[in-house]
């Protein structure tokens, strides 16, 4: 295929766009891939849709392989499935939620477990048919609160959603395997640097659980390997190794201190002499499970540790979290900012909601719940009680991991995420199927998901340079791009011939034949759209030689001649 640059709706940009804070969303922007429609909302340009739509029939190639379908179900979708499974309100403010004419509720989809669920239901009776893998690429909606980074974090994006069904355990544990394998294919053929690592459910509920993550210093996601690579995690995944709890026997009783205007960790540590973590973090945060009112709950912390509101929100999963505010502290008058303690939460019915370093026996200096009062030799289940342990506190560098493995900080893009959901959702439809006795049973799920559209943006984050883009050859929009940089007449007439042997051979040709621009700004544009190579037709084509420059490595001069079978050998 020959497409010519005089005829492509195109129009590159020499500056960042004024929103773009990464460099996938500078140079997709700048490069003509894709536009700006509204906040986290894009249009796909031809470069762009042709990228998109390879990067699909590489995931399509592999999804097949291992046996799945492709379906399509609509992005409207009817407000009662999700209110089935509770996740109508689980998903809160992230769903774009409607009302058609007749005022009933409608949702565009997040993901479509439970319509695959239906659709099983509706059509399979009998462990015949089982089992079943599925999978659909379709457009998705979320209505992030901040969009950004262009179509890395978006309010629309492209996922391709699969789904396994099985009559036994053993058989989702062979899909969940089939699917894994599906993935680390996908993502070596396209050239992605990924780590795999264990995660949590969330919203969709499940067992095991694993995330792919591209490594980028510009991903959202935190996560943690261990320094001998035998483990890794994203960070709401982390369980923290908890000492061993000790006997709360003839320790000394706490006493209160008066400490003046000493309403920080740091403060504390300097009137004590004591290390931060021997003094206990009280937070006061509002807690809501889904349908409920907000609930006020304590978060215990070990002094040196912050809050880290992902793994928080990831422990209380489906239920949300906020920080107390100057609302909640006036409704609690109990609240001593600066000196709140976990015997003041407990003493007012406040639940507490501990670090796991917070165990049994273990002393600390704490919040006395007066103005200017601390107190010392608190001791954890003698003096108060945890009412729920949770992974609240940030992961550092350093920490224990699994086994006694040193674990080490990353950041990543999340790419995919594969989730054995069990029973969840065919229980909560009731999908009843006939076993080999004749009795009722209840198939298991798994569902798989790839960002199509995320994928795109981690290749541009992953592979451009200083220059521009630069495409892996199996989802480049073209293969080669050519350039005529002279006004020869002899140059732009064998440039024809050129494009169009390398169409006879099967190679897609991007032909820059602007007759009115410069050789400059045809080179500039050529390493800002990233083809894997650009065959230059320019001076050296008077002694019958072109130059043939492979996208982020070398640049020869070639006969003319030879250049087709170069490109294609």
């Amino acid at each position: 295929m020959i497409t010519r640059m005089s005829q492509l709706f195109l129009r590159t940009l020499r500056e960042d766009p004024a929103d773009a804070e990464v460099p996938s969303h500078k140079l997709l922007v700048r490069a003509g891939y894709i536009r700006r429609a509204a906040p986290g909302v894009y249009s796909w340009l031809p470069l762009g849709l042709r990228t998109l739509r390879k990067i699909e029939n590489v995931v399509r190639e592999e999804m097949e392989a291992i046996g799945a379908q492709e379906l399509l179900f609509p992005a409207l979708l009817p407000r009662e499935p999700y209110e089935t499974t509770g996740r109508w309100t689980e998903y809160g403010d992230g769903l774009f939620r409607l009302k058609d004419r007749k005022n009933a509720d409608m949702l565009l989809g997040p993901t479509h477990e439970e319509m695959f669920a239906l659709t099983v239901k509706d059509l399979y009776s009998s462990y015949k048919d089982f089992p079943v893998r599925l999978y659909q690429v379709q457009t998705k909606y979320r209505d992030e609160e901040r969009p950004r980074a262009g179509i890395l974090r978006g309010r629309e994006f492209v996922m391709k959603d699969s789904y396994s069904f099985d009559m036994t355990d053993e058989g989702l544990d062979e899909a969940y395997a089939a699917h894994r394998a599906a993935y680390q294919r996908i993502f070596d053929r396209l050239g992605i640097d990924y780590a795999i690592c264990q995660a949590t459910s969330g919203a969709m509920g499940g067992s095991a659980s694993e995330e792919f993550l591209a490594i980028s210093e510009n991903g959202e996601d935190s996560f943690v390997r261990a320094v001998d690579g035998s483990y890794a995690a994203n960070v709401e995944a982390v369980v923290t190794q908890a000492p061993e709890p000790k006997s709360v026997e003839g320790l000394p009783e706490p006493q209160v201190h008066d400490t003046p205007d000493c309403e920080t960790i740091a403060a504390l540590t300097s009137l004590f002499d004591v290390p931060a973590d021997q003094t206990l973090k009280c937070m006061a945060v509002m807690v809501r499970e889904p349908g409920e009112e907000w609930q006020l709950h304590g978060v215990l912390l070990p002094g040196d540790r912050e809050l880290d509101p992902k793994r928080l929100e990831a422990s209380l999963e489906p239920a949300e979290f906020r920080l107390a505010e100057e609302k909640d502290f006036a409704e609690h008058p109990f609240l001593v900012k600066g000196y709140i303690g976990p015997k003041g939460l407990q003493a007012n019915g406040v639940p507490l909601l501990a670090d796991p370093r917070v165990v049994a026996g273990t002393t600390w200096i704490t919040g006395a719940d007066e103005a200017n009062k601390h107190i010392t030799g608190l001791v954890a289940e003698r003096d108060f009680h945890v009412d729920r342990f949770v992974e609240a506190a940030e992961v550092r560098a350093g920490d224990t991991g699994p086994g006694g493995v040193e674990l080490t900080l990353a950041r990543g893009i999340e790419l995919g995420h594969i989730f054995q959901l069990g029973r969840k959702y065919t229980e909560a439809f009731d999908v009843q199927i006939l076993d080999e006795n004749g009795k009722r049973a209840i198939p298991t799920m798994g569902s798989y998901g790839i960002g199509i559209s995320r994928v795109m943006a981690v290749l541009a984050e992953q592979l451009h340079d200083e220059k521009g883009l630069n495409w892996p050859a199996e989802v480049a929009p073209y293969q080669v791009h050519v350039a005529v940089a002279n006004k020869d007449a002899a140059a732009l007439e064998a440039g024809e011939q050129l494009v169009a042997d390398l169409d006879a051979a099967g190679v897609e040709v991007l032909f820059d034949d602007r007759p009115k621009v410069s050789p400059g700004v045809k080179f500039k544009d050529a390493e800002l759209l990233g083809m894997p190579y650009a065959v230059i037709l320019g001076r050296a084509f008077a002694d019958g030689k072109v130059e043939l420059r492979i996208r982020g490595g070398e640049t020869k001069e070639v006969p003319f001649d030879e250049v087709v079978s170069l490109i294609t050998q």
